[in-house]
């Protein structure tokens, strides 16, 4: 286990960052940056059956996990963020329900609307998949959710997660938008 509370328990961590360059021929300057970072953790509902009140896991676990994840974005994107979003993969055993409990609370994502300075909801996606899965993590702007350059999304693979009594919690930062975005602002259509 790499960090772990009294009821958080972390298999692995993964960071990734990715630096695009070009973009449909062109250079992209500044090289656009987006960050994940993954954590493996312990279903804390695993092996419990039907569990009608999901509250003292997200209690134990959700605001512990989203001040372990939240710097680690900031720290490996190197820059301000402008768009984020998150993700929950639940292993086999596990009900979607379970990883939408730990993400869709403020517990989780204070922690990381607080790092970003942002104010927006953080788009989400989760769904039930055997490890090695691959999955889109969805962006939006951290401030205005209209702003159409941001709206973005980065595929994240981690090879062996989440098993099945796991969940596999992420978060994404991009310090920009859309490499070399070019739509008009939403306004345009009104």
């Amino acid at each position: 286990m790499t960090e772990t509370t009294a009821a958080l328990k972390v298999r692995k961590i993964t960071t990734l960052v990715e630096e695009i360059a070009v973009e449909g021929g062109r250079p992209v300057e500044p090289v656009a940056r987006i960050a994940v970072v993954a954590a493996v953790i312990d279903n804390p509902w695993h092996g419990q059956g039907f569990v009608d009140d999901l509250s003292g896991g997200i209690d134990a676990v959700a605001s512990d996990l989203g001040a372990l994840l939240a710097p680690r974005v900031i720290e490996a994107l190197g820059a301000p963020i402008e768009a984020y979003g998150k993700a929950a993969i639940i292993g086999l055993e596990g009900e979607v329900e379970h990883g939408s409990a730990l993400i869709h609370t403020l517990k989780f994502g204070d922690h990381f609307r607080s790092a970003a300075s942002a104010t927006t909801l953080l788009p989400a996606v989760e769904k039930r998949a055997l490890a090695g899965t691959t999955f889109d993590i969805p962006l939006k702007h951290i401030t205005d959710a209209t702003i159409r350059s941001h709206h973005q999304s980065i595929e994240v693979q981690v090879a062996d997660a989440p098993h099945a009594g796991e969940i596999l919690i992420a978060l994404a930062g991009a310090a920009q938008g859309r490499p070399q975005q070019r739509l008009a602002a939403l306004s345009t259509e009104q």
